[in-house]
């Protein structure tokens, strides 16, 4: 108990990710990771939190939470399947339960298509931050977010975006980078700014290895993981370790380059992207933001129908259950030993691969649930998109100095914009480098194959 009480005090924040109707949805997206949840379930059972649980948990996050700002995500599946009701209902306990001291904000993950009037209305006049999934424009979204029968979904999550807006809801969009759109970053990026009107935009990269729906993550046979630069480290060869919808790591690095040097000659201050926002905060010594980029993690669970607690939104697996709110201390078993070493295990279980590269500072590693192939020297458990990542840091590292210099000097960051519109590579040497010379980053490959593959997309 005493450990507990000590570490609350040096991480006073956690956050937890409700999913109210499991892994229930309306769409059968092919690249879903969370569809497959309900196997662990027993069969017939109701995928809907009852009251009585969803209570419990409202009463205890509140009491836990040693900052002034409570929130509560609520994703699925379809969070909306849920109906107004539940809903009405939440807010009612948060306001039972929430002290003059502290305050309520609610975020919610949709894919838009069961939006109304009504639910808009209600999501506007309780200040709800909703999140959009949306894969870009319609042929990159409709290649994998299809509904049951295979029909497209496009136009009904525009009509969703459209809805939104009619009623000032405040929302953002969040888009998964697969084998398909991670080849058009610029067709995803315009579409999203232009088009959609979306000002914050979040990326997420889609990896999943083949047995990912029985195989928990760090239960992998370590036997069966590939060597980085193999055949069976990319999707769509027979030999692939990961699904084919999964993008190609150096696909991944060039895309987030591509939309960077976009964002950066034409949206700095204007369009936010929170993997950008996160590296200029590690550039400048702040620390990371997102868990993703932390040296250890653990503070984002994710708590699911039956009122289990889960190690994280990724780790839904019987293997990572820390308990249910039901029965258990929603803070014990935040703060356990348990939970505490999950967290401090995505630094103690780095390859030296990764303890020796030079943007460790800005990766550490990335998600552990992605470290499934092997490092250079044999070593098993290396980030699936480090070469993407390798190449993405490298890329976007002098703007990010230079960024930090100016918000250090009391300048704004959009400064860089004019900058970088007068020099159209990067504010270096590289400008005058060859394509085929090799690429200063160290990768060892040809520049045209690294850190200049963003310019030639």
């Amino acid at each position: 108990m005493e450990k507990t009480d000590i570490r609350r005090k040096t991480s006073p924040f956690f956050h937890v990710m409700v999913k109210p109707t499991g892994p229930i949805c309306n769409l059968h997206c092919t690249y879903c990771y969370y569809l497959s949840k309900k196997d662990f379930f027993k069969k017939q059972e109701s995928f809907r939190i009852c009251e009585e649980l969803i209570e419990k948990f409202i009463k205890q996050d509140i009491a836990a939470q040693g900052t002034s700002l409570v929130n509560f995500s609520w994703q699925g599946g379809e969070p909306i399947l849920m109906g107004l009701d539940f809903f009405r209902k939440v807010i009612e306990f948060q306001k039972k339960y929430c002290p003059p001291d502290k305050q309520i904000s609610n975020d919610l993950q949709t894919n838009g298509t069961l939006l109304d009037d009504q639910w808009c209305e209600f999501l506007r006049d309780n200040k709800f931050l909703v999140g959009l999934s949306i894969d870009g424009p319609r042929e990159l979204h409709d290649y994998y977010r299809m509904d049951k029968k295979g029909n497209s979904t496009f136009e009904s999550v525009i009509a969703g975006a459209e809805l939104m807006k009619k009623h000032n809801v405040e929302f953002n969009t969040l888009t998964v980078v697969n084998r398909m759109n991670g080849q058009k970053p610029l067709e995803v990026y315009k579409f999203l700014r232009d088009e959609l009107g979306s000002q914050y935009q979040q990326y997420i990269a889609c990896v999943e290895p083949k047995d990912f729906a029985q195989v928990a993550p760090q239960y992998w046979d370590r036997q069966k993981q590939p060597p980085i630069d193999s055949t069976a480290a990319r999707p769509g060869q027979p030999d692939s370790v990961v699904t084919d919808w999964t993008v190609d790591p150096d696909d991944y690095g060039n895309f987030m380059c591509a939309i960077f040097d976009e964002w950066l000659r034409h949206d700095v201050g204007k369009i936010f992207v929170p993997m950008f926002d996160t590296a200029l905060g590690l550039w400048m010594g702040l620390g990371s933001s997102s868990c993703n980029f932390a040296e250890v993690c653990g503070t984002a669970l994710a708590m699911e129908h039956d009122g289990s607690l889960y190690s994280c939104d990724h780790y839904v697996y019987p293997e990572y259950r820390l308990g249910n709110i039901a029965t258990d201390s929603l803070s014990e078993m935040v703060y356990g030993d348990r939970q505490v070493k999950f967290g401090h295990d995505k630094r103690d279980t780095l390859p030296e691969y990764c303890r020796k590269c030079d943007v460790r500072f800005a990766c550490n590693g990335e998600c552990p649930k992605n470290r499934f192939i092997l490092a250079p020297d044999g070593e098993p458990g290396l980030n699936y998109l480090c070469r993407g990542l390798h190449k993405y840091f490298k890329h976007i590292g002098p703007w990010m100095k230079l960024m930090a210099r100016e918000l250090r000097a009391g300048r704004t960051a959009d400064n860089v914009m004019k900058i970088a519109n007068k020099d159209v590579s990067r504010p270096s040497a590289e400008k005058d480098i060859k394509l085929n010379a090799p690429c200063p980053c160290g990768s060892g490959r040809k520049y045209k194959k690294c850190c200049g593959a963003s310019q030639i997309a």
